[in-house]
């Protein structure tokens, strides 16, 4: 098994190819889609570089598969799906996502939360075949209540839920998110695999300014996670991580991410005038009256 990251610096995303030698069959893990939001403007760059080295590679693509449903970038799902007729998979849990932000979006009746947008949703504990590729499905919810983590072969690709070790782990403050539920998450699934299993992250912060780093290991996670220990308490680590999380400001993303995400990766419907628009909640974490004015607690 060979793996390729892709790193996209203006998020912080790690991209990954993964991919058998003898048969070339491959998924694709989090692809991103660019996205300028001052211009209001997306384009392929990122998802191109993918593309690029799975036809330079002659690799099939069996599948895309995303860890959950990002709130800091878009998907490029869409895109590598037509490129190569390769179906789009995500964790069944992702209804409990698009029902909580077709709420918040106001989405329209027709949107449906029922997941039907993916291709296939996956279940915790389920093994499938892409390809020859076999992967096992590990529903490590706390970010989100819909991430999950594919093991495949000796490697987990673990998305938002467990970062660098000297970085820590996802943050937990986002809408159904939960501390308790990633401590578990962490701490009693992925700290349970061989300490030998490599781990491949969603994103690297690169802190102090550090080189790139988009892997390390269950081992040297349950040691030296600065966040999370194998020795960590979860009292400890969920008062930690709430009061951490209420220091941090919403991804400059969030609002034009998940609303995409949550449809698989579609840009939203073009109105009657033949333009697209995102829905941008005013004011959601501060409410304010009328004319802009802070409301009192």
């Amino acid at each position: 098994m060979k793996i390729e990251p892709f790193f996209d610096p203006k998020t912080y995303t790690l991209t990954y190819v993964v991919w058998d030698e003898a048969t070339r069959d491959a998924v694709v893990i989090d692809p991103v889609l660019d996205y300028e939001p001052l211009a209001s403007q997306t384009s392929t760059e990122s998802a191109e570089k993918v593309a690029a080295f799975l036809v330079e590679n002659q690799l099939r693509p069996r599948f895309i598969l995303e860890t959950h449903a990002h709130a800091d970038h878009l998907s490029g799902s869409q895109y590598l799906k037509r490129r190569f007729e390769a179906p789009i998979a995500i964790g069944e849990h992702i209804t409990t996502v698009q029902q909580t932000f077709k709420e918040l979006f106001d989405l329209s009746p027709e949107f449906k939360a029922d997941g039907s947008q993916f291709d296939r949703l996956l279940k915790d504990g389920e093994t499938f075949q892409a390809g020859s590729l076999r992967i096992e499905v590990i529903h490590t919810p706390g970010h989100t209540p819909a991430c999950v983590t594919y093991r495949i072969g000796d490697a987990v690709f673990t998305g938002d839920a467990l970062f660098i070790e000297d970085y820590g782990t996802g943050r937990c403050d986002f809408p159904r998110g939960s501390a308790e539920a990633l401590y578990r998450s962490v701490h009693d699934r992925l700290y349970a695999l061989p300490d030998e299993t490599r781990v491949f992250v969603g994103h690297d912060y690169q802190p102090n300014g550090r080189p790139l780093r988009y892997e390390t290991t269950i081992g040297a996670s349950k040691r030296q996670n600065v966040q999370l220990r194998a020795e960590t308490p979860k009292d400890e680590y969920v008062t930690f991580r709430q009061k951490r999380d209420a220091t941090l400001t919403p991804p400059r993303l969030l609002f034009q991410s998940v609303q995409v995400n949550i449809d698989a990766g579609r840009l939203p419907r073009p109105h009657a005038n033949g333009r697209r628009y995102l829905h941008l909640p005013l004011n959601l974490f501060r409410p304010t009256s009328e004319d802009g004015e802070l409301k009192s607690s």
